[in-house]
């Protein structure tokens, strides 16, 4: 799992930088500008591996109301956020990866002899 993958879930899980939750996070995703901004990666970065997540079903993506849009003055916002599936699987790459665990669930690559790395 790459570093850039490990940023974007440890977002969608609403883990703040001061070790902090933001439950809404999780409970209602981030928009692309505010996901770009938070990770600080490049969107030539960012939205291919948002949907690498979506394709494997770690994460979901929905349209905000036209209404809420409408009354801000500005066109609608993307959300991205973690589904049931995503969050339990994150929250479990991420303690393997702090734990230092060699062979994170699912993340694995085969080795020049031919074992996983």
């Amino acid at each position: 799992m790459t570093e850039h993958t490990q940023t974007v879930l440890r977002i969608l899980l609403g883990r703040l930088n001061d070790g902090e939750r933001d439950p809404a996070v999780l409970q209602h995703g981030l928009y692309g500008l505010e996901l770009t901004r938070r990770s600080g990666l490049p969107n030539g970065t960012l939205f291919p591996l948002l949907e690498r997540l979506r394709k494997a079903g770690w994460i979901e993506r929905y349209w905000e109301s036209d209404d809420i849009s409408e009354q801000a003055g500005r066109p609608r916002r993307r959300f991205y956020k973690l589904t049931s599936k995503g969050a339990e699987l994150a929250a479990i790459e991420l303690a393997k990866i702090s734990a230092g665990a060699s062979k994170p669930l699912g993340f694995t690559r085969p080795a020049p002899d031919g074992g996983d790395v």
